[in-house]
């Protein structure tokens, strides 16, 4: 194979040819079929919402589930990577209302029938497929497009209803009512882990906190007073008074009788004088009455606080009451604390112990539902309860605080804690399982094993699966009239018992099915499920098993590996664990990165409106996508730590890249000159290389590759990327510029042959060592090197000889050149100034490596002799007349080099040369050393001249003038 200078071409463009060349050569598919089926390496992907739109965030999960893969290909394993999309839930919803101008849950059905509503979300769901595939195909990533698993396809529901029986029939789910966090906007209750997985979800709000009079029934004290007596409570939701049930102090507790402006209260003892301040915290004037043993106040009953909501249902006769809980402190408020079961999650589990009812003064919509606030929305009238209450004498004092509150992350919603009737996924039961399949789960970054992940699911309530919304999987349950219940696991069971069978089943028409057994008609609830429970099926629900491919998924169950940021933990990390142990009693992946967050240049989260940030394709068009994808894998971000992303850092990275293509450019030169060529079989030169700076690169790249290889296998990328620039940077500034006159040479010498086979092959190793990662620049350096099938069809390279010991005395040698020069830089003494001598520590270093090493210094530090000594690096710095002359004319010749350069010329064009200059220190020297000029340079005509050539230039040597006049001959 024969080389041609000046073949090198932009990013862009070769990037883009590749792009053709996959495509028209089918080389993804071709990587996929020469695997065999029996060494399969499964790599889950985790769905994107399919009305999002691709960004950086994306784009680095994107590289992570391509570098990974593309590795574990050449390492000989079959890698299917079949795209996935997430189709429902609340965003795929948000992107339909917008397009149909929904703003309420009450105009579906009203404004729009479900129907229509259904079919629209359906035909919305492929908007945006189109620029995610030129996106992910710009930035490299080899996946199935063609084959897109949706979780609102039919298969895919059908398995996810399989599921739910599954579990159902294990006794993992059951119905019931808990306090969840609610979404009154759009009237469905959230899971916790979905609400926390990001940090923005408490936003910081300001509310009114209330002193609440709770005026008691026939209250006497241990004195015998009678004088009407409030309990005072205070609370940071005035709008949940309406709802009020009950009063908790602490049994342990004393608390005070107090006289204040002729009204008694009873507060905890310890709290009164931080209690009774005025607006500027200054103390008010208090009569104490007498202390009250906490235990004496339970039972006691109360009016309520608003009269016209007061309850008067099931279990009215333990409303109102004073009760006894450990769980009341004083770290704030009165000791007193006021309970609404039905919209605080302690108040509900302590109102289910003791009975106190669950009272909803609130609709779904978060609107009370009748008194003198009826049709009014909770949190545009919650100001205006406390100042109401105020001013009629129900509530003693107002504050306003600022406190962090929950919100929904997916549309800005406010939430509210809410008792709602919901199928509960059976998380306590488990969570041992959980626990103990997670050891052995390789983490990386390791910390968050037994950290964020371990911890949520210690702390994870039972799972809300149930949602009272539309565009979803519809929950697989029928009710009898008499409450009886009949899980469907599949559509065959559900035609058997109703004679049905749907092309979708979605709501609403799944809805209309329904049935009967033993007399009784069967209706379908009409809840759907929570989209993570159908993330959480991903495994299994992509092959519509256990329905089809059983054998396939069961051989390669659990997954090797997955990836996504590092809110995914609490969210679809937990839920595919949860989800996976409950059906199959082990883990479902065995190996996880988790990255961090990419944030705008500013470090702020990226904004159009802010400007933060640069759109990732112009970005890869400028730099190339290969640079972009190297920095970010070699990020924290893939320690799981957040990174501004700044256009200088793709600049940077696309710079130290470009080092390989200046040894391409390099090696292609010589080589079209010498007409070197590659003979078609690239093996290891290590047994027939003579000279040491041959071995010691060769050693190079086989050390890189070692460590490469070593560091995926742990799946630490960013280690396993922190060798390869020094690397480049071994080969580009050391190798290649130390073999610069090896290449320059007129023979044929084998020390010549053996710089070409040692250049092309570390350039083409190169290639294939970085094929996971820079999988353009990759292939371009291959078929420029190598010519053969594409890089990304290649093997892993096979280690390679490693000669430690040059290795290490290369390090020494360099540590001696590196001393030197700082000891140049800090005498102000330029390295092309010749010096005497330098001493340099012996170090043990045999005879036969200081004969390699001697010359390599007295080059490199432009010295005259070498000394081995016992002592530190030390540099002669008298510098002799003879050896100043000797130091300008390095200067002449940097600048006939420069000049050469500037006038275009091939580094092998001879030329005559003229110069000519007034200084006469500096025309003696280059008088002197006419031959070792007319050497360097090329020229074979030299004369001392002033008459002009075809190239004429200029310049100043230490202030003396040079006129250089050369032209090719």
């Amino acid at each position: 194979m024969k080389f041609q200078s000046n073949s090198r071409r932009r990013a862009k463009e070769y990037e883009a040819d590749v792009l053709k060349k996959w495509k028209a050569e089918k080389t993804f598919e071709q990587s996929v079929l020469n695997r065999s089926k029996d060494d399969a390496f499964v790599f889950y992907d985790g769905p994107p919402f399919i009305t999002g739109v691709p960004h950086h965030g994306t784009l680095l999960s994107s590289i992570v589930k391509d570098a990974v893969p593309r590795y574990q290909t050449m390492k000989g394993k079959r890698v299917e990577r079949r795209w996935g999309w997430d189709c429902h839930g609340l965003p795929a919803e948000n992107f339909v209302e917008k397009k149909l101008g929904i703003s309420t849950r009450h105009e579906v059905g009203d404004k729009i029938s479900l129907a229509d509503y259904i079919t629209c979300a359906r035909e919305s769901m492929v908007a945006t497929a189109g620029l995610w595939e030129d996106t992910i195909d710009r930035i490299g990533r080899w996946v199935e497009f063609s084959n897109a698993y949706k979780t609102m396809d039919k298969e895919f529901m059908e398995s996810v209803w399989w599921a739910f029986k599954t579990l159902y029939e294990k006794g993992k789910i059951y119905e019931g009512e808990r306090v969840l966090m609610y979404d009154t906007a759009w009237a469905t209750p959230l899971s916790k882990s979905e609400i926390t997985m990001d940090n923005d979800a408490y936003k910081t709000v300001t509310d009114p906190s209330v002193f609440v009079k709770f005026w008691l029934n026939d209250f006497m004290d241990s004195e015998g007073s009678n004088e009407p007596t409030a309990m005072l409570a205070w609370t940071t939701t005035p709008w949940t008074l309406p709802g009020n049930m009950g009063l908790f102090i602490n049994p342990e507790f004393t608390y005070a009788k107090v006289k204040i402006d002729g009204e008694n209260f009873i507060i905890a003892k310890d709290l009164v004088e931080k209690v009774l301040v005025d607006e500027k915290h200054k103390p008010l004037e208090y009569q104490l009455i007498n202390l009250i043993d906490g235990a004496d106040l339970i039972g006691l009953s109360y009016k309520p606080v608003v009269e016209e909501y007061a309850y008067n249902g099931e279990g009215s006769e333990n409303a109102y009451k004073v009760w006894g809980a450990d769980y009341v402190s004083l770290d704030g408020g009165t000791g007193i604390v006021h309970s609404a079961p039905a919209y605080g999650e302690e108040d509900f589990n302590f109102g289910k112990e003791y009975g106190i009812p669950v009272y909803h003064t609130l609709d779904e919509f978060g609107k009370y539902i009748d008194g003198r606030w009826q049709g009014e929305d909770v949190w545009q009238i919650n100001k205006q309860i406390a100042k109401t209450l105020k001013e009629e004498g129900k509530v003693w004092k107002i504050d306003y605080i600022r406190h962090e509150y929950p919100h929904n992350p997916r549309t800005g919603h406010r939430l509210m804690y809410r008792a709602h009737p919901s199928w509960f996924f059976d998380i306590q039961g488990q969570k041992d399982l959980m626990l103990e399949q997670n050891e052995s789960i390789n983490w990386f970054p390791s910390h968050l094993k037994h950290g964020r992940f371990a911890k949520n699911i210690q702390a994870a309530p039972d799972w809300n699966l149930s949602r009272d919304r539309f565009w979803a999987t519809a929950m697989p349950v029928w009710k009898s009239e008499s409450g009886k219940i009949k899980v469907v696991g599949s559509y065959a069971e559900l035609k058997e018992l109703s004679g049905v069978e749907l092309e979708d089943y979605h709501r609403p028409w799944v809805d209309d099915i329904t049935f009967e057994i033993d007399g009784e008609k069967y209706t379908r609830i009409d809840k759907v499920l929570d989209c993570w429970f159908e993330s959480g099926s991903m495994p299994f629900a992509q092959f519509h098993y256990p329905f089809e491919n059983k054998e396939k998924f069961e051989k390669n169950f659990p997954g090797d590996f997955i990836v996504e940021y590092i809110g995914q933990v609490r969210a679809w990390f937990y839920y595919v664990h949860a989800v996976n142990t409950a059906l199959f009693g082990k883990k479902a992946f065995k190996n996880v990165i988790t990255t961090g967050v990419v944030a705008g240049n500013d470090g702020r989260k990226m904004s159009k409106s802010l400007g933060n940030y640069t759109d990732p394709n112009e970005l890869m068009d400028q730099y190339s996508a290969d640079s972009l994808r190297f920095l970010l894998l070699s990020s924290p971000l893939l320690n799981g730590e957040d990174f501004a992303l700044h256009d200088k850092d793709v600049s940077d990275i696309a710079r130290k890249l470009s080092m390989i293509w200046n040894m391409y450019d390099f090696f292609t030169m010589y080589a079209s000159v010498d007409n070197w060529q590659f003979k078609g079989e690239l093996e290891d030169p290590s047994d027939n290389l003579e000279n040491p700076l041959d071995k010691w690169i060769i050693s190079r790249v086989h050390q890189l590759r070692n460590d490469i290889t070593t560091n995926m296998d742990k799946y630490d990328i960013p280690r396993a990327l922190e060798g390869i620039v020094p690397f480049l940077d071994d080969a580009s500034n050391w190798f290649v510029r130390r073999s610069r006159r090896r290449f320059w040479k007129s023979d044929s010498s084998v020390d010549k042959m053996q710089a070409y086979q040692t250049l092309h092959y570390v350039l083409s190793y190169l290639a294939l060592l970085l094929a996971p990662f820079t999988p353009f620049l990759s292939e371009e350096l291959w078929g420029k090197m190598v010519g053969d099938k594409s890089v990304h069809l290649h093997d892993w390279p096979n280690s390679g000889e490693i000669n430690q010991e040059i290795i290490e005395d290369m390090a020494k040698l360099r540590s001696y050149v590196n001393e030197a020069l700082a000891v140049r830089a800090k005498n102000s003494v330029k390295i092309r100034q010749p010096l005497q001598s330098i001493s340099v520590p012996s170090n043990n270093i045999s005879e036969e490596v200081k004969q390699w090493m001697e010359p390599v210094l007295l080059e490199e530090l432009n010295v005259k002799e070498v000394k081995w000594s016992a002592g530190p690096v030390e540099l002669d710095l008298n510098i002799t007349s003879e050896l100043k002359s000797e130091g300008l004319m390095r200067e002449v010749i940097r600048n006939i080099q420069n000049s050469r350069k500037k006038a275009g010329l091939n580094v092998d064009d001879r030329i005559n040369l003229y110069l000519h200059s007034s200084n006469n220190e500096l025309k003696e020297v280059y008088n002197k050393f006419v031959q070792e000029i007319s050497k360097e340079v090329l020229a074979t005509n030299f004369e001392d001249n002033l008459q002009d050539l075809e190239h004429n230039f200029e310049v100043k040597i230490e202030s003396m003038d040079l006129k250089i006049s050369l032209q090719k001959q």
